[in-house]
């Protein structure tokens, strides 16, 4: 479990097809190897990977086929050159951002990214390879004020599409020179990850028979007709 407030920065090199070293290469990379160990999960641009061994300046993991499948993992020249990183939340621990779990929902794309007088407004869509993707796992869950993990940032959506085609969010300056968020340029992918929140009303809203149909969507008319 994670809390989308990113740490540190690492370069990330695939050793072979399910293999990668990430190498933290900031003053702040001690944030991120103090104190960690093998088996240790770290967030890796949003992605939950096992530390399975550790190096001087970074370390080793390894990438299941699902993983490589669902994140930017493996479309590094479609992504930022550095990644966002953050160790797993600890017990007692403050939770700045909210709950992120490290499991990708999809992939989306920068569409624009504008300074405003207080911060930067980016919007994301799908890449058109993932429409189909973006629809099923990641539009379903968009709701205006809600919460997202971009590249493993938490973030508050500002704005949405009634039909999730996009949405955005405000960065602030900290954030937003923290992280890759700042390194991204249009058209280029990130990760993921819809509040958790949102898929366990879902499950629970949706009716025993009715469960089996993933594209169901919870709208105004099906909450008011159900008592909400």
């Amino acid at each position: 479990m994670f809390t989308g407030l990113v740490q540190s920065l690492g370069n990330l090199r695939l050793l072979t097809e399910d293999r990668l070293e990430v190498t933290c290469e900031f003053s702040d990379a001690m944030l991120i190897l103090t104190d960690l160990t093998i088996g240790d999960s770290v967030a890796v641009d949003g992605a939950c990977l096992t530390v399975e061994e550790i190096l001087p300046q970074g370390f080793i993991v390894t990438v299941s086929p699902e993983t490589i499948d669902r994140t930017t993992i493996g479309q590094r020249d479609r992504t930022s050159t550095y990644a966002n990183l953050e160790t797993s939340l600890r017990v007692g621990g403050k939770i700045g951002g909210h709950f992120v779990t490290g499991h990708i929902d999809g992939i989306g794309r920068l569409v624009s990214s504008r300074a405003t007088a207080t911060s930067w407004e980016m919007r994301f869509a799908a890449p058109e390879a993932m429409t189909e993707q973006w629809s099923h796992y990641v539009s379903r869950y968009l709701v205006s004020k809600g919460s997202i993990a971009v590249n493993g940032v938490s973030l508050t959506i500002a704005d949405c599409a009634p039909d999730g085609e996009w949405f955005t969010v405000a960065v602030i300056p900290h954030t937003y020179s923290q992280t890759n968020l700042a390194q991204l340029q249009p058209n280029e992918w990130v990760n993921l990850e819809a509040d958790i929140l949102g898929k366990y009303v879902e499950k629970l809203l949706l009716p025993q028979h009715d469960r089996s149909r993933e594209r169901e969507i919870i709208t105004p008319d099906f909450l008011a007709a159900n008592g909400y």
